[in-house]
C-alpha cells in the first residue's frame, strides 16, 4: 500500500473514533419517569415547586441543597444537588437539570435557572419635575 493510503486510513479511523465518543457524551431530554427507566444522564425539565420545603444549611454540609420540582408531565420527585444553592434559585421560572436517578431522588450534577430578571427589563418609576427659573 502507499503512504497516502495508510495515511488516508488512520485518518478516517481518527474521525470515526471522534465520532463514537462524542455520541456518547451526550445526554437526552426525559421526564422523572424516564431517569427511573435508565442508568444513564438525563436533562430533566421543570418547575420548582415552591410550596414544599427548600433544604439548604452551610454550617453542616456546604455542598447539599434539596427541593421539590415538578417536570413537564407533572411528576414531582426530591432533587439533590451536590453543590451550593445558585443565587436567586427561588425566583427562577423553569430549570434544566442534568443527573441521575437514585432510589426515589434526582441527584443532579448541573441545573440550569430560567430567572426573569435576565430576560425582562427592570421597570424604573420615573417622575418628571420641572425646575423653577430664577431671577436676578
Amino acid at each position: 500500500m502507499k503512504k497516502s493510503s495508510i495515511f488516508g486510513l488512520i485518518v478516517i479511523a481518527i474521525a470515526i473514533a471522534v465520532i463514537i465518543s462524542v455520541y456518547s457524551n451526550t445526554s437526552t431530554y426525559g421526564t422523572f419517569g424516564d431517569a427511573m427507566k435508565t442508568t444513564s444522564e438525563l436533562h430533566i425539565v421543570g418547575h420548582l415547586n415552591k410550596s414544599k420545603e427548600l433544604f439548604y444549611d452551610a454550617t453542616k454540609d456546604v455542598n447539599y441543597f434539596s427541593f421539590y420540582m415538578k417536570d413537564n408531565k407533572g411528576e414531582e420527585r426530591k432533587v439533590v444537588l451536590t453543590a451550593p444553592k445558585p443565587e436567586d434559585f427561588e425566583r427562577s421560572e423553569q430549570l434544566v437539570l442534568t443527573g441521575t436517578m437514585v432510589g426515589n431522588e434526582f441527584h443532579a450534577s448541573k441545573i440550569l435557572m430560567k430567572c426573569p430578571s435576565k430576560y425582562t427589563q427592570d421597570k424604573l418609576e420615573v417622575t418628571e419635575v420641572k425646575a423653577k427659573q430664577a431671577s436676578i
